[in-house]
């Protein structure tokens, strides 16, 4: 599973604490570092952020990514819209949380939201009219 790191870095720890969450071994990480502007359109900031890592067509559809979003969340809605326009479906994220009580502040992974699954639930719900 190839990583596309949209923030801080995943130490060691957060590593093997994703791949048991998953099942899977990452195969890589591509760090990007991510810094919005607030006076430039998103859609652009994005398309910048993502034309360096040279991923084809093919590629954004059958890699097994996994995303760890922007915090910063216009930033990172727009750049869930901009995959799943690429890949046809809605990539997984990993939500980090802070170990409580840690001085120096250290973070851990909560769990990996599997987005395209949040959503096919989403339409069940709209077509059962349970809500």
């Amino acid at each position: 599973m190839l990583i596309l790191n949209f923030s801080h870095p995943l130490t060691q720890k957060m590593r093997s604490q994703i791949e048991a969450l998953t099942g899977k071994k990452i195969t890589e990480i591509i760090d990007i570092p991510t810094q919005f502007n607030n006076d430039e359109p998103y859609p652009k900031q994005v398309l910048d952020l993502l034309a360096p890592l040279g991923i084809n067509a093919e590629e954004w559809q059958t890699v097994p990514f996994l995303i760890n979003p922007p915090s910063y969340n216009f930033g990172a809605v727009t750049l869930l819209a901009e995959l799943h326009g690429r890949t046809g479906h809605f990539l997984p994220v990993i939500r980090v949380r802070p170990v409580p009580n840690s001085t120096p502040r250290r973070f851990e992974v909560a769990e990996i939201i599997n987005l395209q699954t949040v959503r096919d639930l989403a339409r069940q719900s709209r077509h059962d009219h349970t809500y």
